[in-house]
């Protein structure tokens, strides 16, 4: 079937313009900052949660098909969640590097019940290619501590993983470098943005758009692109220029990039720690919106889905082998775009193999913290409900009395 689509084997932020335009990729006047990020007033409404019977149509059925394999989600420890808190984390608001290196280790080896050498082998092989997803999104602020990717790659080093093996990636090339993420800082390891996008030209600055389309009139970054391994959804994309700029691709298909589909043979998942709305942005989405391309369209009718659904995927389900939330620096309102005046220092690390469990545990903490600061909370079972589909699809453990929570 054509449209199977997958490989067997108002925010307030307080930002400059520059800032706005990386987040709204200049789609303000398009589409509006709050439907490319999928903030609340989107979908947070009662008409806008969609019920079951009227949900948009995906090839969710045809994905579930495929045969599993004994590294799938959600792997070997389901429904287990280790956090690690140390206060000296972030020391004066800076982190604290041989800390929060500890902290890996901690949370890594509680995780497992080994020691970092086994727990090396019980996830990864020496011959592996292991990307490391970061969220760049609000560099320097809520985006992934380069000191927590440190210590990750320090240990798959120390596990004999070489230094060619290891790929940084995140959808977007220039947010990696805004974020730190440059080969000047990680000599000899990957940096891989799944495409480019044409900031200026996204900003009405120019009207030559060569940087972003080639010769023939196509997205420079279609080749970075999987036609064979797509997410399919009975809803289409725009087909203007703006849209084109930010998303390679408008229609009813949200390609994986071929950095997932034909290079990485495992996926080491590290969010932040942050809310998107009532509901939050962390694990699943830091995956379910940053493999695939042309997701604008996705925002409204499939905020939460896209988050379970890309993880049934053979390329997500059966590579994405660790999740580790960064909770060093935290946004409890705001989100998931940047906004300082609700950051706060959290020093605290999330560890988990499956990241439903971890979601969920993330999700009860955040709420938590909302009420104690009185943000308005919508305890609307639609931001949890896409949590426990992702159970029912056997990818994780969301009740959270089935959760094994271990605080340290």
């Amino acid at each position: 079937m054509k449209n199977k689509g997958y490989r067997s084997l108002e925010i307030k932020n307080e930002v400059n313009r520059r800032e706005f335009l990386k987040l709204s990729g200049g789609l303000g006047s398009v589409v509006g900052v709050g439907l490319l990020l999928g903030t609340p007033p989107v979908w947070s409404s009662k008409n806008g949660l969609a019920s079951q019977e009227n949900q948009t149509k995906t090839n969710i059925k045809d994905v579930l098909s495929v045969a599993r394999t004994k590294t799938s989600l959600p792997g070997p420890f389901p429904g287990r969640v280790i956090e690690v808190h140390d206060p000296k984390a972030m020391a004066e608001d800076k982190p604290a590097p041989e800390v929060i290196d500890a902290m890996v280790k901690k949370g890594i080896t509680r995780l497992t019940g080994k020691n970092m050498a086994e727990s090396f082998s019980l996830f990864f092989k020496k011959s592996d290619i292991v990307g490391i997803k970061v969220n760049p999104v609000g560099p320097g602020l809520i985006s992934t501590r380069l000191e927590v990717v440190d210590s990750v790659i320090d240990w798959l080093l120390k596990g004999g993983l070489k230094r060619e093996n290891l790929i940084i990636w995140d959808r977007f090339d220039y947010m990696l470098k805004d974020a730190g993420f440059t080969p000047e800082r990680y000599p000899g390891i990957g940096i891989e943005g799944l495409q480019t996008m044409d900031e200026e030209a996204a900003a009405g600055k120019k009207q030559d758009d060569s940087a972003w389309l080639d010769k023939s009139g196509h997205h420079v970054s279609e080749k970075n692109f999987d036609k064979n391994c797509f997410y399919w959804a009975d809803v289409e994309g725009p087909k203007d220029k703006a849209y084109l700029n930010q998303h390679v691709f408008s229609g009813k298909y949200s390609y994986f990039g071929k950095l997932l589909t034909q290079k990485l043979t495992k996926i080491i998942n590290i969010p932040v720690f942050k809310n998107t709305g009532s509901g939050i942005s962390m694990a699943t989405k830091n995956i379910g919106y940053g493999a695939i391309c042309n997701t604008n369209r996705l925002h409204k009718p499939l905020f939460f889905n896209v988050c379970t659904e890309v993880h049934a995927f053979p390329v997500i389900r059966d590579k994405l082998v660790l999740n580790i939330t960064d909770g060093l620096r935290a946004q409890y309102d705001g989100g998931p775009g940047p906004a300082a005046k609700f950051c706060f220092l959290y020093n605290r690390l999330f560890f988990a193999t499956d990241p439903f469990a971890l979601d969920m545990t993330c999700h009860n903490l955040i709420v938590q913290k909302r009420k104690s600061m009185d943000a308005k909370t919508n305890l609307h079972p639609r931001y949890t409900e896409y949590l426990h589909t992702g159970e029912e699809y056997g990818l994780g453990i969301a009740d959270p009395q089935k959760i094994k929570y271990i605080k340290g």
